[in-house]
């Protein structure tokens, strides 16, 4: 399987940054085709073109690599710390770019734009690892706003059926060991969210 793994932070040094080193790590050692894009190394911009709104507009450069390498993945990680229950702007811009019609989905019908949408990431499998200092009954409290975000709005209104989403909290209280186990919980998930089946030859 392809797998597109997405970092938002701008530290290197965070758990974040540990997290999607981690799944890629494991991704590739159960044999998955990893492509690996760090928002904030590489420099992403968050902001759409005024040619880019266009219905027909056609991607290029970064933002087209971008959008071909979703089209083409069999599955996504996401990794982002929870900011005031919202992701990173980078990423949100990332979306914006991103998520367009004639990559993610497209709509029916001769008007081009008030017809049904029809979703074009169907069959692909997300799972979404946040980072959060307050605890996790904060996060519940509010009902989940990013698992709706990610869950619904983004991935679910393409298509996408098979989501999973994890968070780490709290991350500031956090041991050492904490974190290490949260790296295991990590390399667990994607295991089972992206099981290889064996082949048996007779």
């Amino acid at each position: 399987m392809k797998i597109l793994v997405l970092l938002a932070h701008p530290s290197e040094g965070s758990l974040n940054s540990a997290i999607a080193r981690r799944a890629v790590a494991s991704l590739e050692r159960i044999g998955h085709d990893v492509v690996f894009h760090d928002l904030y190394r590489e420099d992403f911009s968050p902001l759409m073109t005024e040619e880019e709104l266009a219905e027909n507009y056609t991607p290029s450069g970064l933002v087209g690599r971008h959008c071909d390498e979703l089209k083409s993945a069999d599955g996504i990680v996401v990794v982002h710390p929870n900011w005031r229950h919202q992701a990173p702007a980078v990423l949100k811009g990332w979306v914006d770019r991103v998520i367009r019609s004639g990559v993610a989905f497209e709509y029916a019908g001769e008007d081009g734009g008030e017809g049904r949408l029809v979703p074009l990431l169907t069959g692909k499998s997300v799972t979404v690892f946040n980072t959060a200092d307050c605890p996790e009954e904060e996060l519940t409290a509010l009902g989940d706003p990013l698992k709706q975000f990610w869950g619904q709005i983004v991935f679910g209104n393409c298509g996408v059926d098979q989501f999973v989403k994890k968070d780490f909290c709290s991350v500031f209280l956090s041991t050492l060991d904490q974190r290490e186990a949260w790296l295991e919980e990590v390399e667990t998930l994607l295991k089972e969210q992206f099981k290889v089946e064996s082949s048996i030859f007779i």
